[in-house]
């Protein structure tokens, strides 16, 4: 747990004693703020389900940016070759990375919930419930799409290349739900079971459900996972 949050606390700084945090937060709130007010009062909707949808799609670039440099840039630098020969775990290292980039995202889902405050003034009938157990979706949309970052940044020593990689299977993922009508029916359920679209909006509308639960916590360990092996195998060669 000590090297954990050694490694936890240097992502964090590096975040935040660089311009890149501020530049990733600024550019996220002020995307799905202007996308959100421009269709906020025209819907006329007492719910944030509207700014819910914008922040997932813009997760699907805003998240592989944060992680794409994780792991790729010590890849490229070497470093990763001076960490093997410390006393740290794999799934340390991988943990405490991962951490850090979810810190990031909910710094910028914090950053978000000023729409809450604004709809508590000029709303009515709120469904609290709803909205919270929106945003602990996204919170867990986040972390899954940053365990995918993450395996990506580990593969490479290229950041662009991680950043494509992950942005491409996010949109892969989210995309399925919207290809049901495309598929035969005996293959709809399982296309539909492994759509991301399906487990976040269940969610979103205030229903929490073990199967949701179990959706991302299983592909979210199934990547860090995968990412400890690459970094295990990185450390053998």
């Amino acid at each position: 747990m000590h090297n954990l949050k050694i490694i936890y606390d240097r992502e964090m700084k590096m975040f935040f004693n660089t311009p890149m945090a501020y530049i990733f937060l600024g550019v996220f709130v002020i995307a799905n703020g202007y996308f959100f007010t421009t269709t906020f009062f025209l819907i006329k909707q007492s719910d944030l389900r509207q700014l819910f949808d914008i922040i997932s799609w813009i997760y699907i670039i805003f998240i592989p940016a944060i992680t794409m440099g994780l792991i790729a840039k010590e890849n490229g630098s070497g470093t990763i070759e001076i960490i093997a020969t410390l006393p740290v775990k794999n799934s340390e290292y991988v943990l405490g990375k991962y951490l850090a980039a979810l810190s990031l995202i909910g710094v910028g889902l914090f950053i978000t919930m000023f729409h809450y405050f604004t709809l508590l003034n000029v709303g009515t009938n709120i469904d609290h419930g709803a909205i919270l157990s929106g945003y602990f979706g996204l919170l867990l949309l986040g972390g899954l799409y940053a365990a995918i970052g993450l395996f990506f940044s580990s593969l490479t020593n290229n950041q662009v290349i991680a950043l494509i990689a992950s942005a491409s299977l996010a949109f892969s993922f989210f995309l399925l739900g919207k290809m049901l009508i495309f598929m035969p029916s005996w293959m709809s359920q399982f296309i539909q079971y492994l759509s991301i679209d399906f487990h976040l909006s269940n969610i979103t509308r205030g229903v929490i459900d073990s199967r949701n639960i179990i959706y991302f916590g299983s592909l979210i360990w199934f990547f860090l996972s995968m990412t400890s092996q690459t970094i295990s195998k990185s450390r053998w060669s």
